[in-house]
């Protein structure tokens, strides 16, 4: 009586340990993707203000940074030329008549590309946000890759950036098998493993994510 009390609980114990095991090989692949999209998305916030920043700096000096902190001090200290207007167009003339009557007029002012961001709601990233901007989230202080030059297209020199993050960087604390078996699947399917934005050969801005 006592050997098989001794049985059933020993059977118990197997049951509860292989139940904790099905239980936990379900739910790996399930935390790995859930860990997986919130870094994702965290990135792309990222990237996106990159881009717009970006957009800001060639808009001011003709080309793209090679490098965060080139983009950020660029901005802070440029000054892109802006063309204000004052007054208001009457209903029943077209803002060419308006101007030419001294209704409204125009002048070409100044002004930090960094504030004309603000001013529009491009980016609310205060100057301590900037300074974070260039780190990679969940790792330790890693930062994107990012560079830019100049390409040939139909004759004409274009200018291009690119930055991005390779998931053996942004997963670089989660379980290797996993990271690796996520960079094999883009891989096979002809994507970049990880996250960018931008392109290093062709005049595009888009994001992998879009």
């Amino acid at each position: 009586m006592k050997t098989n009390k001794i049985f059933q609980i020993a059977l118990a114990v197997v049951i509860v340990g292989l139940a904790v095991l099905l239980y936990n090989s379900i739910m790996k692949p399930v935390r790995f993707d859930n860990e997986y999209n919130q870094r994702r998305d965290a990135v792309v916030v990222k990237l996106k203000e990159i881009r717009n920043l970006q957009e800001a700096y060639k808009m001011t000096y003709g080309c793209y940074a090679n490098d965060m902190d080139s983009l950020i001090l660029g901005l802070q200290e440029g000054k892109l030329p802006v063309v204000k207007k004052y007054g208001n167009v009457p209903d029943e003339m077209t803002e060419a008549e308006a101007l030419k009557q001294g209704i409204i007029r125009r002048d070409t002012v100044f002004m930090n590309p960094l504030e004309k961001m603000r001013e529009e709601k491009k980016t609310a990233l205060t100057d301590a946000q900037l300074a974070q901007l260039k780190y990679v989230p969940y790792t330790d202080n890693q930062t994107f890759e990012m560079r830019a030059r100049f390409v040939e297209k139909s004759g004409f020199e274009v200018p291009v950036f690119e930055a991005k993050v390779h998931l053996s960087v942004l997963l670089a604390d989660l379980d290797e098998q996993d990271v690796n078996n996520k960079i094999a699947q883009l891989e096979d399917m002809n994507r970049y493993p990880g996250w960018k934005v931008g392109d290093y050969d062709e005049p595009i801005t888009d994001g992998n994510f879009e």
